[in-house]
């Protein structure tokens, strides 16, 4: 899905109904740097140069992740792959673990929502809380003549403290992120669709009907393959 299409919403409630880890790259390759493992060295050694970690050091990174005890039943994959060529290198390793992608859920949501949703995010810096000037504003919220929250009104709940909206999170910003989707992460769709694991949500509905969308079309999809 796009970004503010609701996949981190989603994703934890796949989590606990199928009883399956969430892998993130991120939180993967923090992790396997901590450790030291000897991709860990190597990815440490790239982000020391200033450089970008290679599709080949993010794979040999989810080989390893998944050889642990809790992948045993399957898991899922957050912000992974987001490339063509990413998704036919995740095939490969998976193929060579005797393993395959079962299941590819495509959350799609009108890009007028998805900017609604993204733009109007507001983030306490100190403690993550996250709020949004339409479905969770601040309490201090006030509204300006042209019916915008003043930036300056807009403050944590809890501490009092400045919320901020992240670079990324502005009308320009997005439309280079939903441009970058459309030209490098959905024709990951055309390459798994035809073997009949794409499975579409809409993403624009409520978040209680998403989510038994969601949940309807995994267990029709688990129900297959049992």
């Amino acid at each position: 899905g796009a970004p503010g299409a609701g996949k981190g919403t989603q994703g934890p409630k796949i989590v606990d109904m199928l009883g399956i880890p969430q892998l993130s790259t991120g939180d993967m390759l923090r992790e396997a740097v901590a450790k030291g493992t000897d991709v860990g060295k190597k990815a440490k050694q790239v982000m020391s140069d200033g450089g970008l970690v290679s599709d080949e050091i993010v794979i040999a990174i989810i080989r390893d992740r998944i050889q642990e005890a809790d992948c045993k039943s399957g898991f899922i994959f957050d912000g992974f792959p987001r490339t063509l060529s990413q998704a036919k290198a995740l095939d490969q390793m998976l193929a060579d673990n005797g393993e395959v992608v079962s299941q590819v859920m495509a959350l799609d949501v009108d890009p007028g929502v998805l900017e609604e949703r993204v733009c109007g995010r507001w983030i306490d810096k100190a403690s993550g809380r996250s709020y949004h000037v339409k479905y969770a504003p601040p309490k201090s919220m006030k509204l300006g003549t042209d019916g915008k929250p003043l930036p300056e009104s807009m403050k944590d709940d809890v501490s009092g403290d400045a919320l901020f909206q992240r670079p990324d999170d502005t009308p320009e910003a997005l439309k280079k992120r939903l441009d970058g989707y459309k030209s490098q992460t959905m024709p990951i769709l055309d390459h798994y669709s035809p073997r009949g694991i794409v499975k579409r949500v809409d993403g624009g509905a409520p978040i209680t009907a998403v989510w038994d969308e969601v949940r309807v079309k995994l267990c029709n999809s688990k129900t297959k393959r049992d």
